[in-house]
């Protein structure tokens, strides 16, 4: 019987090492335009807010940090376990140009909000072509 959790569970453990750790799990996003700005909304609940980073470089937003879990206990007989703790990274290319110096980044209730405000697209510069005869000999 197919378990798509298990498929999830095989394809988690392939995952690639991120900052040294063994494991990493890939946190949801949701992404969003509004009239100003690019928001990307991630949930984190557990997350220590100290331990995540935030950048944007050439439009690719990156979220990486760690989630620890307290006391993991071994002994469980899980049936099921679908809660990640251990590292986390995700990058995504932004939908639109940002003023990637004025990013901001919120932690509330157990969510990410990483604010990028919208750059106004460089004015379109006309370059006027000139028209050149070739001499006919």
């Amino acid at each position: 019987m197919w378990d798509p959790f298990n498929e999830m569970e095989e394809m988690m453990n392939r995952l690639p090492t991120v900052a040294g750790q063994p494991k990493a799990f890939v946190p949801a996003m949701d992404v969003y335009e509004t009239e100003n700005a690019v928001v990307v909304e991630t949930p984190l609940a557990g997350v220590n807010p100290e331990d995540v980073k935030v950048s944007v470089e050439k439009g690719v937003l990156t979220i990486q940090g760690e989630s620890e879990k307290e006391h993991e206990v071994e002994e469980k007989n899980y049936y099921r376990k679908e809660v990640r703790s251990g590292a986390f990274y995700r990058q995504i290319a932004l939908p639109a140009p940002v003023h990637e110096d004025k990013v901001e980044a919120t932690f509330e209730d157990g969510v990410l909000k990483v604010s990028c405000p919208k750059a106004t697209p460089n004015a379109l510069k006309k370059v006027n072509v000139k028209v050149v005869k070739k001499d006919k000999k």
